[in-house]
């Protein structure tokens, strides 16, 4: 019996070693400093739902086998499979150990096998994904339990039903991925790479984790503060709640208790008593706790976060409207980010890269992060929170081919696409789902849906629907688009010099904002993620070149300043594929500026007033 158990035990552990030695990073792109420290056993496993924390959880990342079939092909779950990669690099990454394309006439297929008994007492058994692109079905057992569609939002499955007895529960996911053959949000992404448009994500690109939940449990919590009025506002969303049953609501300062509430309702409004304000100088945020209870027993308990800070627009001396935070004017600045990594594409290799990236744009001096046609892990929200950095978040793009049009000053000619029937529906679906998702972040104040009229559509309709669904947060109705006097902005993108719309004409309807700028390239020998042929908006020949060049734009932004402007945006965070304008090379191994210079001439921004 002995023998047979230390024979057992060490079988499986040569299988999990041997596993671990046969996954590698796929060679031939640069990679990050974390690239390295990617461990098969342990991959992003820090936990994926800041602002709906529960005690336990089950971190899925790891080898999964997978198969890439033609869609015209039999349809149903593969008897055997081609090989494995690390979930959640997409396939197409080098991090996957795959680094196979997929395409619109193919299907990619997971699967994996849990070790997880049923659970007992009626309690349910939750599947999560952070995010999948960009179709996908779930099959546990081989039973269709769920399917999702949408590439950048976080979707749940009940997969109670589909349990067997036993430990062993198989799991299979289909995924179908049209890329830029397809009218579905898809950012930057294309099926043939070039210029600023890059290699496609495929699949599972987000952690993927379980949960076991009482069959009475909170879905999710929103917060909406009031700071004029001292009170946030809490939505609870109950799946099962019974007659009687009761919701302990309270918020702390640190270990100190505020606020509480205890009753029946699930959208309950907490007096704050002399509030913090959360700013990128100080970036406060009070903790949240949630339970349910019945006949005074606990059923279930979440915690998070929230934050007492507005976001509003409000005309100066001039009658310029002017973008405020907490009622005070705050000039905006910080890079177009773009969330790309030579490794793992959509998905950074570690959660400390992930916030890396944050932290260098803190110590540029940046307060501000336009989340350019993507959408981040809630992790990434979340260190934004904690840093105290504005975000602007971007409706990822797609369903391209209308005309733009970019004049300072001027209004851009109104040409909306004219999209099917079926794109329409797709884009309202993912856009509204996004903003559920990010909702509880403070740090997003503005909402972008739309990109330089990269498939804009419908741009007054969108913009009031966006409005109407979060009036705590501006809308800036497309940024550097054809432009429209809805919303709460005007953006205009201009390279490489700083520019704004007209003061006279727009500034006592709008905010005035630079969305994109810069653009300055410098490539870093052996940074790049090609030899030659790397391109940016202006090309440098060294590091000091560049950062003079770069003093020109900030001192002009003083200028702009002074006349009205409220934010601006400079392109970019990182290198990216074959653009070379960014702050860090692609890689992150090199900072093309010299820091400190670089903090001083930025913050300086900040303290220019009309």
């Amino acid at each position: 019996m002995k023998r047979s158990f230390f024979i057992s035990v060490f079988f499986f552990a040569f299988l999990s070693l041997h596993a671990q030695n046969a996954w590698k990073r796929v060679p031939g792109t640069i990679a990050t400093p974390w690239a390295d420290s990617v461990d098969p056993k342990h991959v992003l496993d820090t936990y994926p739902r800041p602002q709906l924390q529960r005690e336990q959880w089950t971190n899925l990342n790891g080898l999964w086998d997978y198969a890439i079939l033609p869609k015209t092909a039999e349809q149903n779950i593969p008897a055997t499979y081609q090989g494995q990669l690390l979930v959640p690099f997409a396939v197409e990454s080098s991090l996957s150990g795959a680094g196979k394309t997929v395409g619109k006439d193919s299907i990619l297929w997971y699967h994996t096998v849990l070790q997880l008994t049923n659970p007992k007492n009626k309690q349910r058994t939750l599947l999560h994904f952070g995010a999948v692109d960009w179709q996908a079905t779930i099959y546990v057992n081989g039973k269709e339990v769920g399917s999702h569609e949408g590439g950048y939002d976080p979707f749940t499955v009940d997969i109670s039903s589909a349990l067997i007895k036993g430990s062993k529960q198989e799991l299979a996911v289909r995924v179908w991925d049209p890329s830029d053959d397809g009218p579905q949000p898809r950012g930057k992404q294309v099926k043939k790479p070039a210029g600023i448009w890059y290699t496609p994500v495929t699949g599972i690109w987000q952690t993927v984790w379980l949960e076991t939940v009482p069959e009475t449990y909170i879905t999710a919590l929103r917060s909406t503060p009031d700071l004029d009025k001292a009170t946030v506002t809490i939505n609870a969303a109950i799946e099962t709640l019974q007659p009687g049953d009761q919701l302990l609501v309270s918020a702390w300062n640190n270990k100190e208790k505020i606020a509480e509430y205890t009753g029946s309702e699930t959208n309950i409004t907490l007096h704050i008593p002399d509030p913090k304000t959360w700013s990128p100088d100080h970036p406060f945020l009070y903790d949240l706790q949630v339970s349910i209870l019945r006949k005074s027993k606990l059923i279930d308990q979440v915690k998070g976060y929230f934050a007492m800070r507005k976001i509003s627009i409000a005309p100066d001396s001039h009658g310029i409207q002017k973008m405020m935070l907490n009622n005070k004017f705050c000039f905006q600045y910080g890079p177009l980010d773009q969330g790309w990594w030579p490794d793992g594409l959509y998905t950074a290799p570690t959660d400390a890269a992930l916030k890396y990236d944050l932290l260098q744009t803190k110590a540029m001096g940046f307060n501000m992060i336009r989340k350019h046609v993507k959408v981040e892990p809630a992790r990434w929200y979340y260190y934004c929170d904690q840093l105290g950095i504005l975000v602007w978040q971007d409706m990822p793009s797609g369903d391209l081919g209308n005309h733009w049009e970019n004049r300072p000053g001027v209004l851009g000619r109104a040409t909306d696409k004219d999209r099917t029937p079926e794109s329409i529906a797709i884009y309202h679906r993912e856009w509204n789902h996004i903003m559920d998702a990010l909702y509880p972040f403070p740090c997003i104040v503005v909402w972008v849906p739309f990109n330089e009229a990269w498939g804009q559509f419908n741009t007054v309709e969108i913009a009031k629907e966006t409005m109407q669904k979060d009036p705590s947060r501006l809308v800036n109705s497309a940024s550097g688009g054809n432009f429209y006097t809805v919303g709460h902005i005007i953006d205009l993108h201009n390279y490489p010099d700083p520019a704004m719309p007209r003061p006279d004409v727009f500034g006592s309807r709008q905010a005035l904002v630079l969305g994109e700028f810069g653009g300055l390239g410098l490539p870093m020998e052996g940074h790049t993620w090609q030899s030659s042929k790397n391109w940016g908006y202006q090309s440098f020949k060294n590091r000091e070149e560049l950062f003079q060049r770069y003093l020109t734009l900030t001192d002009k932004l003083q200028e702009l300043i002074r006349a009205g402007l409220s934010a601006a945006v400079y392109t970019q965070t990182t290198d990216v594929e074959i653009e070379v304008n960014g702050f860090m090379t692609y890689d992150r191994k090199v900072l093309k500026m010299p820091l400190q210079r670089l903090h001083e001439v930025n913050t300086a921004l900040y303290k220019i007033h009309e």
